[in-house]
């Protein structure tokens, strides 16, 4: 039976409430008792679908009543909540009006895991990435100022280790000098992926933790709301003892607060009934406000809230037991390519005691963790802060050090400057190690590494590198740190290689030299990195039609492989090019350049990732949509073969 008819089915008995609210006009009239039980229906809703439908689980479940609560207090989609990264927003999604559409979450032709404008009002930003939403919901509000819609709210949702990134700190420091209508909810359950990690987290458990911080704003909250009722200015006395005994209480300034922050909390995140009550309270008053709550990540599934890391994207798992579902095979797989780099990394470091790990945020996805584990003081996890992760890395390799910096490619976008200016200009020798490059899958247009080939290629003086599979990538992290010259980057896909024996011994790879994986004779494919898979699977089918294919693995986009090139370019005509990443300024446009500049005449076909944004689906899915996976490819060839031969260049 499908997901939705079995949901339909159950939902008479278990969702009474929850199957009531088709948008937050709807919940405008709820009880503080229909509140408790649309937190617990919401709750399960969730758990029931991502349980058999993956995706964002803990960050989600530990908004339940928040979500409940703001949508129940705020007039949206008039007033605007935005949720920084958006992996707590599947409450927000069902309560406003994608309910019936939710197992559809992250599937191809399906609603996005992220909220996004264009599929529906009450979606405000797009979000994704961290540490945006306070720098978007000072937009929104400076814009209400300005068109003098003082009535409309603003609200960012910021939280799940959003608060380690520099970005919101610029914003906090603007946003309490411009003094517009605001409210920051900052969610702080102490984890991101893994633990939060840095200073603030610190500061924040000092706050959480102070009682006499508490009592005091407990104390100033009930005086001033009573104090309101008596007088007009009675609010203007309490600011005045509220400030003064602020600072008896606090042994130190409140950070927020001192950026002109009305600060309010901590609070309990999953008291829905405490927390409308609140933000009703909150809305009245105008300028920057912060509301500090407290939650859990995974609430109200015990193995969520035991194993928060495995949780924060679990996969399928039995929503009874909290078992997770793993598939079973008596055959060896290959590693995942995260994998090979955390082993390979910690095998080097053994032998090059110069070798240090960075990751921002991400030690169990990029594997960091298998050193850190090991090698904690060579190890450094710098939270959501890649423009920092980069220009400390530089600082570690001015001094003599060897940094390999693991960080997603769609991450990487964000420290685009730190690379050029801080690394590339300095020529410093940095290990770039790009994860996740390529389509990604089901986490759709903020995390496909689409990119990275073409901001990259244009930076003088950088090495760039994709292997073909796992062997290839731990002779490219050994080469890297052998002779270290200058930024190295390696670009490597999500998911798993095709090598089963694959820990093999190190081989030393000449810089900017490709491969002739297999001759031919009426066309040449360059491929670079892993998709060169997908034209193998191609060349076997063409072969059956009398189509001879040579296929050239060029490794490194930076040195290009000029010999190679002027060998395939003397002996073909027909050439196509393949990339799992933009077709604009990578590989392709590299081989167009250089047959350009060296006046050879050819056609030539490029595959990759075209110039649009992909939605999301399964890397399979996402292959055939843009016409890259192997059918594609033998389409391609096909035309191409059968074309007329060109006598100029294109």
């Amino acid at each position: 039976m499908h997901l939705k008819s079995i949901l339909l089915s159950v939902a008479e008995d278990s969702y009474k409430l929850l199957r009531t609210i088709d948008g937050p006009g709807d919940m405008k009239s709820l009880t503080p008792e229909q509140l408790l039980q649309l937190s617990q229906e919401l709750r399960q809703f969730i758990i029931e679908i991502v349980s058999s439908n993956p995706g964002h689980f803990g960050a989600s479940l530990g908004v339940v009543e928040l979500t409940v609560a703001l949508h129940h207090v705020f007039n949206t989609p008039l007033d605007k909540i935005i949720w920084d990264v958006g992996h707590q927003a599947y409450g927000h999604k069902i309560l406003t009006g994608r309910r019936d559409i939710f197992h559809t979450n992250r599937k191809y032709g399906g609603i996005s895991g992220f909220p996004r404008p264009s599929e529906s009002k009450y979606d405000a930003f797009g979000v994704g990435h961290a540490s945006t939403s306070i720098s978007a919901a000072l937009g929104m509000a400076a814009a209400n100022d300005y068109k003098d819609q003082k009535e409309q709210q603003v609200v960012a949702v910021i939280g799940d280790g959003s608060l380690t990134g520099g970005m919101a700190y610029e914003a906090l420091n603007n946003a309490g000098h411009a003094g517009k209508n605001m409210l920051v909810i900052l969610n702080d359950n102490h984890i991101s992926i893994d633990p939060s990690v840095g200073a603030m987290k610190d500061y924040l458990l000092d706050i959480t933790t102070s009682r006499a911080y508490n009592k005091v704003k407990n104390d100033v909250w009930n005086l001033l709301g009573f104090l309101s009722k008596i007088a007009p200015n009675a609010r203007h006395y309490a600011q005045k003892i509220e400030n003064a005994i602020k600072s008896i209480a606090l042994k130190q300034s409140n950070l927020f607060e001192s950026l002109n922050f009305r600060y309010f909390g901590p609070v309990d995140g999953h008291d829905v009934i405490h927390l409308a009550e609140i933000l009703r309270d909150i809305k009245q008053i105008p300028g920057p406000k912060l509301l500090h709550v407290i939650t859990q990540k995974g609430k109200g599934f015990a193995k969520a809230e035991e194993n928060q890391t495995a949780f924060h994207s679990p996969g399928k798992f039995n929503m009874y037991t909290g078992e997770i579902i793993q598939k079973v095979t008596d055959q060896p797989q290959p590693p995942l390519y995260q994998d090979v780099f955390g082993e390979t990394i910690l095998e080097l470091a053994k032998t090059n005691k110069k070798i240090i790990g960075i990751t921002p945020a991400m030690p169990t996805g990029s594997s960091l963790k298998i050193m850190m584990d090991e090698m904690p003081d060579r190890t450094y996890d710098v939270g959501i802060a890649e423009q920092h992760a980069v220009t400390f890395s530089a600082g570690l390799a001015a001094s003599g050090m060897i940094p390999f910096c693991s960080i997603y490619s769609s991450f990487m976008q964000r420290a685009y400057d730190q690379v050029i200016h801080d690394v590339a200009l300095q020529n410093l020798p940095v290990v770039l190690l790009l994860d996740r490059a390529g389509l990604v899958g089901s986490d759709g247009a903020t995390h496909h590494g689409a990119y990275d080939l073409a901001f990259f290629r244009c930076i003088p003086g950088i090495t760039i590198a994709s292997p073909l599979n796992e062997v290839e990538m731990r002779d490219l992290m050994y080469t890297a740190q052998l002779k270290p010259a200058g930024p190295f980057v390696i670009r490597y896909p999500r998911g798993r290689g095709v090598t089963v024996d694959w820990k093999q011994p190190f081989s030393e790879i000449e810089i900017g030299k490709g491969q002739q994986l297999k001759d031919g004779r009426d066309l040449a494919i360059l491929s670079l990195g892993p998709i060169g898979y997908q034209a193998s699977r191609a060349i076997e089918k063409l072969e059956k039609e009398d189509i001879s294919v040579a296929h050239y693995d060029m490794r490194f986009l930076k040195p290009l492989d000029n010999i190679l090139l002027k060998s395939v370019f003397s002996r073909f005509k027909k050439i196509i090019t393949l990339e799992d990443a933009s077709i604009i300024g990578g590989l392709g446009s590299a081989v167009v350049e250089y047959m350009n500049d060296n006046s050879y005449k050819a056609k030539i076909i490029r595959m990759g990732i075209p110039d649009r944004f992909v939605d999301h689906g399964t890397q399979a899915e996402l292959y055939k949509e843009c016409g890259y996976d192997a059918e594609g490819i033998v389409r391609a060839a096909r035309n191409l073969v059968h074309s007329k031969i060109l006598t100029k260049a294109i």
